[in-house]
């Protein structure tokens, strides 16, 4: 078994388990209603806008804004980003912690596979099933292209900057199943994990410190330059470190249920 088979082989069982197509289609309905509300809010605000000299036009104000509240200040709840730091661990917690907890994790040692090549594969599929969702909620404000003027390189810039937070977060939600026992706690690692690593940095903004160490510790500090269409070989450095240190405890752990048999 190769590191494609072990891919295509957990990527069918995130097509075939319920749970993958409810996630997905709960998701993509709370991002039509949300772009819906947004585009309503920009529709009721355009002459006004329209009469301030370089102010925000579509793609801040609805493109941009489907990507996340918490960042954008957007009036409504849940955009991609924190969709996603609920739905990943839900999505990841079954690729190996149910191998464990069924007992079949030994049958892929067995395999002749690495613990790199075993969390690899399954990270992957998580990673293919992840840039699916973003390309449809994607669609979503591109819809209106014809009629609206986008800035596709802000657009760009903030998909860019949604990709590599999923990718940690699926990173993240892959070594979390690999440490627990049961799906469940892995879930709830994962969420706790990723929503901490996600608000770190609070506190410190809350005490008017906005360049230390737990602001630039924050994926949201990374993920806001990005969303305002500022690409930084800094930020993406982060995220590529952050999913390289997540994905490294969790082939770590692999490798020691390996070498204890």
């Amino acid at each position: 078994m190769t590191l494609l088979a072990v891919t295509r082989l957990e990527l069918r069982r995130l097509f075939v388990r319920p749970l993958g197509w409810i996630i997905g289609a709960l998701a993509l309905a709370e991002l039509g209603w949300r772009f819906a509300l947004l585009l309503q809010i920009f529709l009721l605000n355009q002459v006004r806008l329209a009469a301030l000299p370089d102010g925000p036009g579509y793609t801040d104000l609805v493109a941009v804004r489907m990507f996340s509240s918490f960042i954008t200040g957007s009036p409504l709840p849940f955009g991609l980003i924190e969709l996603a730091l609920l739905l990943v661990p839900l999505l990841t917690m079954s690729t190996l912690a149910s191998e464990r907890s069924a007992g079949t994790l030994p049958l892929l040692f067995s395999s002749g596979l690495s613990a790199s090549r075993i969390l690899l594969g399954k990270y992957l599929a998580v990673l293919i099933w992840l840039v699916l969702w973003l390309a449809l909620a994607l669609a979503i404000p591109v819809s209106l292209a014809h009629g609206a003027t986008l800035d596709w390189g802000k657009l760009a810039a903030a998909a860019m900057g949604t990709l590599l937070a999923l990718a940690v977060l699926g990173a993240i939600g892959v070594a979390c199943s690999a440490f627990a026992s049961h799906p469940a706690v892995a879930a709830v690692a994962a969420l706790m994990v990723g929503l901490g690593l996600y608000c770190i940095n609070l506190g410190a903004q809350l005490a008017g410190v906005s360049n230390g160490f737990l602001n630039w510790l924050a994926m949201s500090t990374h993920q806001e330059t990005l969303l305002r269409g500022l690409v930084s070989s800094m930020d993406v450095i982060w995220f590529v470190l952050a999913t390289a240190v997540a994905l490294l405890l969790g082939i770590q752990r692999l490798a020691s249920d390996r070498g204890r048999g």
